[in-house]
């Protein structure tokens, strides 16, 4: 079901979470203006259509000790179905790969990494990405500094969206 035919209060419920997966479901009840038994069993009802996937903590990376992140644009010999599906799978066994996306274009995916330090990286670029089955090209670009990290959608653009065309 697309997101416009989610309720006004599917959606506060939505949001609250993407902020704060950890609130209470009294809290969140709270936040969105009903009770909370009736919260419950929405929030149970958008897992269960797969509008909530799960949650986790926003982990600081570079504070673990992940100083290198990289953004790696992949591109490769076949696009056949078979051939794309096999990175994807390949990417998914990596564990350096944090992020894996098809685009369209110059480049065939395009891959989030995070390392160590940067030995670490380059032994994973040469011994794996670069030798992987059907990798034509890689081109690296090293994360100097994030400037935005925002996980989720805007639901504010959602609703803005909504009220125009109701």
């Amino acid at each position: 079901m697309p997101a416009t035919r989610l309720d006004e209060i599917d959606r506060k419920i939505l949001a609250e979470l993407q902020a704060d997966g950890r609130m209470t479901n009294v809290e969140l009840a709270r936040r969105v203006g009903i009770s909370a038994p009736p919260c419950l069993r929405r929030v149970r009802t958008l897992e269960e259509m797969g509008y909530i996937r799960g949650y986790h903590a926003d982990v600081d990376s570079r504070e673990l000790g992940f100083e290198v992140q990289v953004f790696a644009m992949v591109g490769l010999l076949s696009q056949a179905e078979a051939d794309l599906t096999a990175f994807e799978a390949r990417c998914n066994n990596w564990p350096l790969v944090r992020e894996c996306h098809m685009l369209n274009g110059e480049v065939d995916f395009i891959l989030k990494c995070v390392a160590p330090d940067l030995s670490t990286f380059q032994s994973f670029l040469t011994g794996e990405l670069t030798a992987a089955d059907n990798v034509a090209s890689v081109k690296t670009s090293l994360v100097i500094r994030g400037a935005k990290d925002e996980p989720g959608v805007p639901f504010e653009v959602l609703e803005e969206r909504l009220s125009k065309s109701a």
